[in-house]
């Protein structure tokens, strides 16, 4: 037994060492710890939904009754939801139409303007985002080529324009989404990838268009080619569903702003409120004087009277109030409806798309067919996409409605990318359709227009699409997603920046003429190209750079980084936040000494005098303390 002791002893010196060796070695393998952020979820994975209730098979007759009852009253307000999300979406078109619909009339009687195509580009796009609705500022630019006023060359830029307009509503949804950083960055995301997609097809067939017109050529070949005749008025699917809501609330007279557009002096002075909803024309032989008789000369010509049968059943019908007054309460209520559908839709979707439910949406959404065919899924997914645009009638409908699905991670990106291309063809269609209702003299320019548009998102789809290392929309709405996930601020400025701020300084360029805008356009377009080419080779190829370009850290931080942008954007808000504390904490402070007055409470001098001198102290001091904490 006497080497027990010995052993016992050889195992408590032997014991600090291997703590020794421990630190050492932990100390060696500091690598391994850093490496622990490369182990990070994928940011565009597609999200687990747990279900964290009782399952089915564990739950008694009477919960299984009551979960049924409860998952059928989420379906019925959920159906509720998307109607008054819809009908909110009409209200907005027309909230925006009131407020600046006169404004876009005047816009497309600009027709010098209009003759420069990237002018014209640009106010289709400004028109569209006035009245939020392609579907009218196609129309517009239709009367017009019909009337004479513009040539079918010349409307196609216009026709462009609208295509990017339209998809500013799904990008202003995804931002009520911000208040989760990782739903902000896939819904963000999903919305903008519709938007580089118009982006990118302008920019390349607009050139190619103003270069070779192959849009108008192909389009005329196709009207002269087929004998179409007119027909009946575009089905209105959805509408006969949204109407009696919508038009209890407002309606409006449409062919006002197009009177405007094509240059009536009558419709000046018409309010959009349509006030009779039934009317007829009476059309009588009637005699006219004429203006250009030196003597009282008169004329036999037709005269239509129209005689008011019923008036309008909406709530604004006997207002007195002027058309920007109304287009504002009805923008601001129907804003709010619009976010407060859109909160509760994504709370509903997120209690119901859970467990088994998730997985077989996520299935048939998401997944691709078998080998040989899997090409094809996209495909679907594009007619699926214009088959419910066509449903709907509306492209902003769908696609605002996918973008909270994008979000909460039931439809991934690379499937809500060929859903948006196919709601580009479907808008086109009910253009078409409704184009196929005019009348015999017009039927040919008016259709080529719908033409037009559906061959412009077509020959984009080919561009863009078919081969996957072409898909650069995908690419650089992810980019734009992470940026906006880390700085939530760059939202509203990418919104205000390339759905306002680019195209009216394009158009006011376009006012000054076409030598200013070349000139200023021009080094602008050459700094740009320059800065992604060298960015692209940062990145991959940084050994053909020379060393002071292999990166941005010659330029001032400000330059190349978002961070100093930040700081600042973090304390102007921190200081508002503060100057709103103080002026609330200002106001309390006098309600208080009011109500004390009131009351009757008898104060001495000296304790006024130092209620007086503490309070205010108070509050500098905790203005000071947020300065501080900003800074």
């Amino acid at each position: 037994m006497a080497p027990r002791p010995k052993h016992e002893h050889e195992s408590d010196e032997k014991q600090p060492e291997t703590l020794d060796g421990a630190r050492k070695k932990s100390q060696s393998m500091a690598p391994a710890v850093s490496t622990a952020a490369l182990i990070e979820d994928d940011p565009w994975e597609m999200m687990e939904l747990q279900d964290t209730g009782v399952k089915w098979a564990d739950l008694d007759t009477k919960k299984k009754v009551l979960r049924v009852f409860a998952t059928a009253a989420k379906l019925i307000m959920l159906v509720g939801l998307l109607y008054m999300f819809v009908c909110s979406l009409d209200i907005l078109s027309s909230a925006f139409q009131l407020v600046g619909g006169k404004a876009a009339g005047d816009i497309f009687q600009e027709n010098k303007v209009l003759s420069n195509p990237l002018a014209g580009l640009v106010i289709g796009m400004l028109v569209t985002l006035l009245v939020q609705s392609s579907s009218t500022s196609s129309s517009i630019v239709v009367s017009m080529v019909s009337s004479g006023m513009l040539e079918v060359a010349t409307a196609v830029p216009i026709i462009m324009g609208t295509n990017i307009g339209t998809s500013v509503t799904n990008t202003l949804v995804a931002i009520t989404q911000v208040g989760d950083r990782n739903k902000f960055r896939r819904a963000f995301a999903g919305a903008t990838v519709h938007d580089f997609f118009n982006w990118l097809s302008v920019l390349v067939l607009l050139p190619l268009e103003v270069a070779s017109g192959y849009l108008v050529k192909v389009t005329s070949l196709i009207v002269k080619s087929f004998n179409i005749q007119s027909g009946e008025n575009a089905p209105a699917l959805l509408n006969v569903i949204t109407d009696p809501l919508t038009h209890s609330i407002i309606e409006l007279d449409e062919s006002v702003i197009s009177g405007i557009a094509v240059g009536d002096p009558e419709a000046r002075n018409k309010s959009l409120i349509r006030v009779w909803c039934q009317t007829a024309s009476n059309t009588t032989l009637q005699n006219v004087t004429t203006t250009n008789c030196t003597d009282l000369c008169w004329e036999l010509k037709n005269v239509t009277e129209i005689i008011n049968i019923k008036k309008c059943s909406h709530i604004f019908v006997n207002t007195t109030l002027s058309d920007l007054a109304v287009g504002l309460i009805l923008l601001a209520g129907s804003l709010l409806i619009l976010c407060t559908c859109l909160i509760c839709i994504v709370k509903l979707l997120n209690s119901m798309l859970k467990g088994q439910v998730a997985v077989v949406i996520k299935k048939i959404v998401n997944t691709d067919f078998p080998f040989p065919f899997a090409w094809l899924t996209g495909y679907i997914a594009i007619l699926v996409g214009a088959g419910m645009t066509f449903i709907v009638q509306s492209s902003s409908v769908f696609t605002s409605a996918i973008t909270p699905l994008v979000g909460i991670g039931v439809i991934s990106i690379e499937r809500a990318y060929p859903l948006s291309l196919g709601s580009n063809i479907g808008t086109t269609t009910t253009a078409i359709l409704a184009a196929m209702a005019s009348p015999g003299e017009t039927l040919g320019n008016s259709l080529q227009i719908a033409l037009v548009h559906l061959f412009f998102n077509l020959s984009g789809i080919l561009l863009w699409y078919p081969i996957p290392i072409t898909r650069i929309p995908i690419r650089l709405a992810k980019g734009l997603g992470e940026t906006t996930a880390q700085y939530r601020w760059f939202a509203a400025f990418y919104i205000i920046i390339c759905f306002f701020g680019l195209p009216l300084l394009v158009f006011g360029l376009s006012m000054a003429g076409w030598q200013v805008l070349v000139g200023v356009l021009v080094p602008i377009a050459v700094i740009l190209i320059f800065a992604i080419i060298v960015n692209i080779l940062q990145k991959h190829k940084p050994q053909w750079l020379p060393s002071a370009l292999r990166s941005w850290d010659f330029l001032p931080l400000w330059a190349h980084s978002l961070d100093p942008w930040d700081r600042i954007v973090t304390v102007i808000a921190a200081r508002c936040c503060c100057c709103c504390k103080c002026c609330n904490s200002k106001e309390e402070d006098e309600k208080e000494k009011l109500e004390n007055l009131a009351n009757g409470i008898e104060i001495n001098d000296n304790q006024m005098t130092t209620v007086e001198i503490i309070e205010p102290k108070k509050t500098l001091d905790s203005c000071e303390i947020l300065k501080a904490t900003s800074l």
